[in-house]
């Protein structure tokens, strides 16, 4: 018998994807309580999925966020419109660290630092790791999907990297693989190795949404799907309660959930 309770969800849009994703986190069947040994909340409790595969039909349609019915008076988990595209602006699309950053997303997609020099041989294109560069991956995908065609396997947007074992908090998102396919740019997948599902997984992809876009209008074709997949998709303890409200369930069912 498996371990592990992997599971599918299809949804049509974002708002959709992330509150099938709340009904079904808070179900036996597909979920557990773990506690938090090491990382964010360290000595907590985080109810997860083990693998969800979370497959978004159109995740272009407007509004990109949830939208919370009032009498439930909870709070939406994505303040606003304005939020994701500042969210984009600043961590998808900027180079920029500020503070005590370690690092951005955007960080690691615009300015990756890497160690290639290429020459051309014939049909090759051969790298070594003597001459260190930095790299804008979006720019290098776009560039290599209007100069070659679609059928490429080699453009994921690379965000994590070996030496983030050592950082207190290494990146969530791990990477972004790229695909075109009947004229349309699809993000198949996006992987985040943890992620937030109510204060993370619906402003994420909200800011991923407008990078598809602006990638797809870029390289002249139309806007796909997502496919996303973590092992590591959560509710920290503090949203138990307004997640159970946003399923529906009293204060009761959700405490009894918890403790069955």
């Amino acid at each position: 018998m498996s371990t592990l309770k992997p599971i599918v969800i299809t949804a049509r849009d974002i708002p959709d994807a992330w509150s099938q994703c709340v009904f079904e986190i808070i179900k036996k069947e597909t979920s557990r309580v773990r506690k938090v040994d090491k990382g964010s909340y360290e000595g907590e409790y985080r109810l997860e999925f083990d693998f969800p595969v979370i497959h978004i039909l159109y995740p272009g349609t407007r509004p990109l966020i949830p939208d919370i019915p009032p009498h439930l008076g909870i709070p939406n988990p994505v303040e606003s419109m304005d939020y994701v595209e500042a969210y984009f602006a600043r961590y998808l699309m900027s180079d920029i660290k500020e503070g005590d950053e370690q690092y951005t997303y955007g960080e690691r997609m615009v300015a990756a630092q890497t160690s290639v020099v290429s020459h051309i041989d014939k049909k090759q294109t051969y790298f070594s790791d003597d001459i260190p560069i930095t790299v804008n991956q979006l720019d290098e995908i776009i560039d290599r999907y209007r100069k070659f065609g679609p059928g490429n396997n080699q453009l994921p947007i690379r965000v994590g990297q070996p030496a983030d074992i050592m950082l207190k908090d290494p990146p969530c998102l791990q990477f972004i693989d790229t695909r075109i396919e009947e004229g349309k740019l699809h993000f198949n997948p996006i992987y985040f190795r943890s992620w937030d599902l109510w204060g993370g997984f619906p402003a994420n992809l909200a800011g991923i949404q407008l990078l598809k876009e602006y990638m797809a209008d870029a390289i002249g074709v139309e806007d796909g799907e997502m496919i996303c997949a973590s092992k590591g998709l959560h509710l920290y303890g503090y949203t138990w309660e307004i997640a159970g409200k946003r399923r529906g369930l009293t204060e009761k069912e959700m405490e009894t959930f918890l403790t069955k």
